[in-house]
Parts: C-alpha cells; structure tokens; sequence
C-alpha cells in the first residue's frame, strides 16, 4: 500500500469523512484550525454539511441535534473552546448521542499558548461538564494512528450511543508524516431505532431526552449509564508495551512524549540499562489492570511519568502503582517540550537511590 505524506489536522479530517461524517460543525481556533479549513472544502464534495458556527457553544448544540437524526456528526476544537463545549458534551453524554469531538490541546490554563501541550487530561477523563458520565477518549502518538482512532470512534460512538473524544497534543496536529490509509472494517452496529427521523410509516414517538425531573427515574437513568460504562470499561481498553517485559525503568507516557520516552529508552539501552515504555491508548477506560501488571514485575526499579504537564495522568499512574515502586514524574507545560536527556537523567537519579 503506498503512503501520502499528510499534515496530522488533515488527515484526521479526512479520516472523518472516509469513515463516514458527513455533519461537521466547528469554529477555528489554534492548533486545530486546519480541520474546519480543510472540512469547509471536502464536505461540499463528498455531499455533507459544514457549518462554521458562530461560537463552540452553538457548534456542540448543532453535534447535538445532528446526531439525534442519526448521522455521523462531529465538531474539532482546541482547548478553550472543548472547555466551552463542556454543557453541551454533557447533554450529548446524557440523551446517549453518538459523536466524535477532537481536541488537540493548546497549552493553558486561560488563553495560555498555542504550542503544543497536555493539560486537558483531567477534563477529558473525568468529564469535565456536569453529572454522572463519562466519554470514551482515544490518544494517538502520531498521524497514522491519529487516522485510525479517528475512524473507529465513529463505531465506537454508534456501537455505545456515547461521545467519543480524540485528545491529541498542537504538535501531532501540526506535524507532516507518511500515513497509509487503511482499509475500514465492517463492524456490526444497532440500528439507530432511537433516532429523531420523523414519524412517517410509524405511529411511535421517538424522543431524545436527559431531563428527568423526578429523583427515581434520574436514578434509572444514571443506572443504565453506570452499566454501560462498565461495559466499555470491560470491553474498550487499549495500550502499547514497548521494552516493558523485565525493563528497569518503565516510562509512562501517551502522545508526543511518549515517542520522546520511546528516545530515552535507547539512550539508556546504550549505558546497560533495561527500559521500556507503557503508552495508553484509551485514556478512559484507563489501562489500569494492565499498567499495574507491568509496574508491579520485581524487575522494575524506577517508574517515570512524562506528560507536558504538570501531573494529570500521573493522578492515574499512582493508582495503578499503590506505592509499591519508585515513582518519579517529568513534566512541563505552556509549549516547552523537554528532551529525552531529561528523562535518561531522571531515571538514573532515581536508580541511583534505589
């Protein structure tokens, strides 16, 4: 199969389409402003609608009423504006509307910089608008992977009636790679008998709903929701171990810096030195089980936690650790992105006192 060379906002956009969207509601803001540029040419080609909307908070509420038809919609944002789509996302959560949202993160907090960064994590994982829900979030470490999450969220999003989020650092977005386009699986998915297409040939009311004004059937409601995140939780986890099995030093890392740790591990390969590192790729449902399996090895010594913040997943690597290694973290934020050296010289501090 030959391979294009595409610029990481592009593909994704253009993955959206390949994997069906044909619904796209957005509003530019950096550094993802190239995927409503880029959706405003090809929509009109390929038969959909772009709509760039006066504000985020107008661009989640059209998502909201696209996907209640039924059809594949998605909208794509950088930090401040996923934060002012956050009511909506809620909504969306709570009458189960299927949806794809991108965030390639900017750095924060307020108006910050728009260099690459990862402060986000704590408002993708744990909701970050109001109530009981939670979104499936997806993390590619480059543009290729970055095209692949992006189509499967779209099944992913109809098989769960559930928003998914693509949460990506400004540099992937930015960056040119060499990509394949893979061909899409056929993945079984409900019918959309829930959706708001009209009563024409049927006498039954299809209603799209999150108000439920008594406590009891809230509690229902909220109930299914549980189960259903349980469910992914049993079902959706996904991560990549690299050098992990009888490693010294485990790097934990999603995104750009887990391709900088991936750097560190052959520098210190090269001074005898066994590291790997642990990359997850759902950020929820977050790989615990298996981060714990591979941290808890006797071989393991130091553990290092990078992100281009700092320390929101690192919230996640000490559940899964419960105290029982060294845990160091590296981190930076506002646009700065360390070298790999930082990360070689923490891991041989932190065997040093071992």
């Amino acid at each position: 199969m030959a391979k294009e060379l595409w610029k990481g906002n592009e593909a994704i956009a253009e993955a959206a389409i390949r994997a069906g969207c044909r619904h796209y509601f957005g509003y530019p803001i950096t550094p993802q402003s190239e995927i409503p540029e880029y959706m405003a040419r090809r929509m009109p080609e390929v038969g959909g609608v772009f709509v760039q909307s006066e504000s985020e908070v107008a661009a989640i509420n059209m998502v909201y009423g696209a996907a209640g038809a039924g059809a594949r919609a998605m909208t794509t944002s950088s930090s401040p504006g996923i934060s002012l789509m956050q009511e909506g996302m809620s909504y969306l959560a709570g009458a189960e509307l299927p949806c794809v949202i991108v965030n390639v993160m900017r750095g924060g907090p307020g108006l910050g910089t728009i260099l690459a960064a990862q402060g986000d994590y704590f408002q993708a994982t744990r909701g970050g608008g109001h109530g009981d829900y939670r979104n499936i979030v997806l993390a590619p470490v480059n543009i290729q992977e970055a095209v692949q999450m992006t189509q499967e969220a779209f099944d992913l999003a109809d098989l769960y009636r559930i928003p998914v989020m693509i949460l990506l650092d400004g540099m992937i977005g930015q960056m040119m790679e060499a990509i394949e386009w893979p061909e899409l699986e056929k993945r079984e998915l409900p019918s959309k008998e829930w959706a708001t297409t009209g009563n024409e040939g049927r006498t039954n009311r299809r209603i799209i709903n999150s108000l439920y004004i008594d406590a009891p059937s809230c509690a229902r409601h909220n109930e299914r929701l549980a189960k259903k995140h349980a469910q992914i939780e049993s079902r959706e986890v996904r991560y990549v171990g690299r050098g992990v099995e009888g490693a010294e030093v485990v790097f934990v890392a999603y995104g750009t810096p887990a391709r900088i740790a991936q750097a560190a591990t052959e520098r210190l390969a090269q001074q005898g030195v066994r590291a790997g590192v642990f990359r997850p790729q759902t950020l929820w449902p977050f790989p615990y089980a298996a981060l714990q399996a591979t941290l808890w090895q006797e071989s393991v010594k130091a553990v290092v936690c990078f992100e281009l913040s700092h320390g929101q997943m690192l919230d996640d690597v000490k559940i899964a650790l419960e105290g029982r290694k060294c845990l160091e973290f590296v981190g930076s934020s506002g646009g700065e992105v360390l070298e790999f050296t930082a990360l070689v010289d923490c891991a041989l501090s932190a065997l040093a006192r071992v």
